[in-house]
């Protein structure tokens, strides 16, 4: 049973937390699925992902290609994970279930807390799983480190 981390992102921007995250859900061994709303949204993240720093390179592609389930990291407006990952990160809002995060190993949803409409999005979620008895923990960026200010 796995659990939704959320990160309130106050300090750096998602392109910049993104492959931290990523990064180190590589190195556990998991396959990852980031999912949003928006088609033109995950293009945008994909030319981020792609011209990052050298010795940050990720291995991603998007949804829709012939190579999706080779893809380490599969960028994706769908609810689906055709590359068998065991960890989704959702951004701008898109949607998680409770069984989801009941049968992955992690669940990371990622919003901008410089944004009002986002941090009631990711309340909505929070109370949303939590109250279906899914495990979650609230990280928080506000002090220049990450740290754990909540867990459900």
């Amino acid at each position: 049973m796995g659990a939704a981390y959320f990160y309130h992102l106050t300090r750096r921007p998602l392109e910049e937390t993104l492959p931290v995250l990523l990064d180190k859900a590589l190195s556990a061994g998991w396959r990852v699925a980031v999912r949003g709303v928006d088609p033109a949204r995950m293009d945008w993240l994909d030319a981020r992902l792609w011209h990052g720093p050298e010795e940050g390179f990720l291995p991603h592609g998007r949804a829709g290609g012939p190579h999706d389930a080779r893809q380490p990291v599969l960028l994706t407006t769908g609810t689906d994970c055709p590359n068998g990952a065991a960890c989704v990160m959702t951004v701008d809002g898109a949607e998680v279930s409770v069984e989801e995060v009941h049968r992955l190993e992690r669940v990371c949803i990622l919003f901008d807390g410089n944004d009002p409409a986002s941090v009631e999005v990711a309340r909505g979620q929070w109370r949303a799983l939590t109250g279906a008895g899914a495990a979650a923990q609230y990280w928080s960026e506000a002090s220049g480190k990450w740290q754990k200010k909540a867990e459900a």
